[in-house]
């Protein structure tokens, strides 16, 4: 059962569905992976979330470019052009009749290993590509009850450390921050930076609106969110003061309005911040007019061929 941000009624066609792992389709009860896989081993791989709405997976051409920017970084061999990943993509939407409200979760690890060990030489095979869709579509209380967040003791690293822009499949600093959060009562931890700035939560991104301008982080130490990117130029393009600075916890617990971005729920409301509320009803109005701008900005994407 999932939380928060990421709440969804049950649906039973997704007992059934069909996953691609590598060129195969296969029942998502059969579908496995080598306990050799590096994913499995090592947390050694890339990984990217996906929504189709209405025969559109909105902004592929963004995901697909974190996805061979982040595999570069760590020196993954995908094997495939991002024209024959989006083939796949296709594929597996099209065999499971798949037109919308279908969240994608797209895995890539680096392979089989011959034996557990970390050096990338040990790997046997190539790359382990899984495509899992699943019908989710977020409960109405997602947007109306306003989301709990707890600021956790567990900060974002410093690159040299452990890049916080790659979506890797390494994410134990994330993990434990929700595992705090969850604790605390809370539905996501919001994470600080080194230096205690406000960077972003734990599997979200994280906004503030004080006096009609939108502040988030400088983006120094978090993941390059694709909504996060799209709802700073929805904004700036409606005329609206976008801000990616430094800022502080004091600054969060004095906004008018608070809010979350991810590729599953779009922009969500935030109503309490540790044990810090505001006011609702949820969304509020800056949250409102983004949400209404955003779906249209979705409605423009073209619709992936074959669906």
């Amino acid at each position: 059962m999932t939380h928060g941000a990421h709440s969804h009624p049950h649906d039973e066609r997704n007992d059934s569905v069909l996953v691609a792992i590598n060129d195969e389709l296969v029942p998502k009860a059969q579908a496995t992976v080598s306990i050799l896989d590096s994913g499995f081993i090592l947390g050694d791989g890339i990984w990217e979330g996906l929504r189709l709405h209405e025969g559109r997976l909105a902004f592929l051409d963004r995901h697909l470019q974190r996805v061979y920017d982040g595999a570069r970084a760590i020196d993954l061999d995908i094997g495939l052009t991002p024209e024959e990943l989006t083939a796949r993509l296709a594929r597996v939407l099209t065999a499971n009749g798949m037109n919308d409200h279908v969240h994608v979760r797209l895995m890539i690890s680096r392979g089989v290993k011959s034996t557990p060990y970390q050096d990338p030489r040990a790997t046997v095979t190539g790359p382990t590509i899984v495509i899992l869709p699943e019908y989710k579509q977020p409960g109405e209380e997602v947007y109306t009850r306003g989301m709990k967040l707890f600021t956790v003791h567990v900060r974002r690293g410093r690159p040299d450390v452990q890049d916080p822009r790659l979506n890797t499949h390494s994410k134990h600093n994330c993990i434990q921050a929700c595992i705090q959060a969850a604790k605390a009562g809370a539905d996501e931890g919001l994470m600080l930076d080194p230096q205690g700035f406000v960077a972003t939560c734990n599997s979200t991104h994280f906004f503030i609106v004080r006096r009609g301008e939108i502040w988030t982080s400088t983006g120094n130490y978090c993941l390059d969110g694709i909504t996060r990117g799209v709802v700073i130029e929805i904004a700036r393009d409606a005329g609206i003061p976008v801000f990616e600075k430094n800022f502080s916890l004091s600054d969060v617990y004095g906004a008018e309005e608070v809010f979350i971005t991810g590729t599953f729920a779009g922009l969500t409301s935030v109503g309490d911040v540790d044990g810090r509320p505001f006011p609702g009803p949820y969304p509020g109005p800056m949250v409102k007019r983004l949400q209404g701008l955003y779906a249209e900005r979705i409605a423009a994407e073209p619709v992936l061929p074959g669906l």
